[in-house]
């Protein structure tokens, strides 16, 4: 009996963890963003969308990317590796100017908010003028 209980659990594990990896999403490497030549989006993201005029006054434009579980479950577990590319490529986060799923980051005198959602990311390239609210 006790041998059947560990193979079930075995069998529970090995279960839970290859859905776990067939949910996970896959990079297969970087590409430039359609918006910033210097902003790198995965390869096999597809755009399914560009804003030219969004209606905010703070966005000059912005593109909306698929990529299969991007961000995790409900989009709550934002992609590591790819913020690592960003960082290598000299894109600096601005922590304390996060918004829930919305990432601000810089490099010179650019900055681009990164909405990353469950399935999709959005670029939002701000304008030239544009200031953060102090808080």
């Amino acid at each position: 009996m006790r041998k059947w209980l560990m193979l079930l659990i075995f069998v529970c594990l090995v279960g839970l963890i290859t859905a776990c990896n067939r949910a996970g999403y896959e990079i297969t490497g970087y590409t430039a963003s359609s918006i910033n030549a210097q902003f790198p989006v995965p390869t096999n993201a597809k755009q399914i969308n560009l804003t030219t005029n969004s209606g905010n006054p703070n966005i000059k434009v912005a593109v909306t990317y698929e990529l299969k579980n991007i961000g995790g479950e409900l989009g709550l577990y934002p992609p590591s590796d790819y913020f690592q590319k960003l960082a290598e490529e000299g894109w600096i986060e601005i922590e304390n100017e996060r918004l829930g799923h919305v990432h601000f980051l810089q490099k010179e005198d650019s900055i681009i908010a990164l909405e990353i959602r469950e399935d999709t990311f959005q670029i939002h390239e701000m304008k030239p003028d544009f200031k953060f609210k102090q808080k």
